[in-house]
């Protein structure tokens, strides 16, 4: 359908939540070419052609994902841009970050150009694709990050894997300041992560595990801290996992480093005591830490050191979640649950909403470069409608993901996402 064909929508009586905050007073939007055209009662008396009604919903901006893998190219087994973007609208995301880490690997334009023109055909959402920073992702020789950029590669990353060598790290570095990309990657000292499947700690002892220890991330953090100091580039530190690791960053942004952070929505809700049965759901890169880590990295969106909430989507086929647990592939299936789960810890007084929001909708924004959505007039109706009081209970049937390995599945979480708007277009509407 063309923008002119578009219907003109009315979202009527929501209260509207931006990073300031849930408004009181209930407004109404009105929407028009993919535009909000008109707030309040001159959207009430509009003559439109859908109404919906949000009493008593939240109605925020669309949220943006800088991590999720969507297998396409890949493993259609696992998934496609298809399932995947769907499972993300009912999430609530109007934008996704796809990972460089398909089947080839995104280190091409071609590649990158058939993930664009998958997603314009088959993605009710924003697809943006992130270029892997080195060839083949492994680490040795850098990619055509301007060729990528010139694909339509948002930001450059090197996925779930490690750079090995610092010199090639701190070439990759001074390659992307050099054009201006942004560098996202995840710090992870290969040596010192070995063949590890959780956090060094009491779990893996008493389940004879080999573990992962604190400092292969705080190693990794320090290193790309340093480098990214000398070279001016911009970096983005991708699923931080400890509090050392927030402690590190805010350091680093007082001595002026142009440095932005995210997590994993799991790592704000679990500890390493979820793997305590042998649960292979929870076996995630980077691990799962402990309860103080926890801590540290709430506070560390509460304090904005930590600038988004990202879900670290990745869904795998149900043999890859059933063999014996360091046989299993890592990664949650995730995308559809992070809102609930992030009410939850509104609901415990962890988090505020305002915080909630704002790094699922301004700080990933802020990081991408892109321009922050705060449901004003004039702006691109990219929009998430929820309804905060009612629950659901994920299960295999309701998953859209091909992924059906989600983090709850035996109890009820909070938050129903009825609408998700799309530049004016619906993405996702609960029946």
């Amino acid at each position: 359908m063309s923008v002119d064909q578009q219907p003109v929508i009315r979202i009527a009586n929501g209260h509207r939540l931006t990073t300031n905050g849930r408004e009181q007073n209930p407004c109404s939007l009105l929407i028009r070419n993919g535009r909000i055209e008109a707030l309040g009662e001159q959207a009430d008396q509009a003559e439109v052609d859908q109404t919906i009604d949000a009493t008593g919903c939240m109605v925020t901006p669309g949220f943006t994902d800088l991590c999720c893998n969507l297998r396409e190219p890949g493993a259609g087994q696992k998934g496609n841009i298809a399932s995947e973007t769907r499972a993300a609208a009912k999430g609530g995301y109007t934008t996704v970050c796809a990972a460089p880490d398909s089947s080839p690997v995104n280190d091409s334009g071609a590649v990158t150009h058939l993930i664009r023109e998958v997603a314009a055909n088959r993605s009710p959402i924003n697809v943006l694709p992130l270029g892997a920073a080195t060839r083949g992702l492994e680490g040795e020789l850098l990619s055509d990050m301007v060729g990528l950029s010139a694909a339509g590669c948002v930001a450059l990353s090197n996925g779930m894997s490690t750079v090995r060598n610092a010199r090639i790290l701190r070439r990759a570095m001074a390659y992307a300041q050099t054009f201006g990309f942004t560098l996202m990657l995840q710090p992870r000292n290969h040596a010192l992560a070995a063949d590890g499947f959780a956090h060094d700690g009491m779990v893996t002892t008493r389940l004879g595990l080999l573990g992962i220890p604190e400092v292969a991330e705080t190693a990794a953090v320090s290193e790309m801290l340093l480098l990214a100091e000398e070279t001016g580039v911009r970096l983005h530190l991708s699923q931080l996992s400890t509090a050392r690791s927030v402690a590190m960053v805010a350091d680093a942004r007082a001595r002026g480093v142009l440095v932005t952070a995210d997590v994993a929505m799991h790592h704000l809700v679990f500890t390493e005591q979820a793997l305590g049965g042998f649960d292979s759901r929870f076996h995630v890169l980077p691990p799962l830490r402990t309860e103080a880590d926890r801590q540290g990295l709430l506070a560390g969106v509460r304090d904005g050191v930590i600038d988004a909430i990202v879900s670290q989507h990745q869904p795998h086929d149900s043999a890859a979640k059933r063999a014996p647990l360091a046989a299993t592939e890592p990664g949650l299936s995730s995308i559809e649950s992070v809102l609930s789960l992030g009410l939850g810890l509104v609901q415990k007084g962890e988090l505020s909403e305002a915080h909630l929001i704002a790094a699922l909708t301004k700080g990933p924004a802020t990081v991408l470069g892109l321009t922050d959505n705060t449901l004003s007039v004039g702006e691109v109706a990219d929009i998430c409608v929820i309804d905060t009081r009612a629950t659901w209970t994920p299960t295999a049937t309701n998953i859209l993901s091909a992924g059906k390995h989600v983090p709850v599945t035996s109890r009820p979480l909070p938050g129903v996402v009825r609408h998700t708007l799309c530049a004016g277009k619906t993405a996702w509407a609960l029946a």
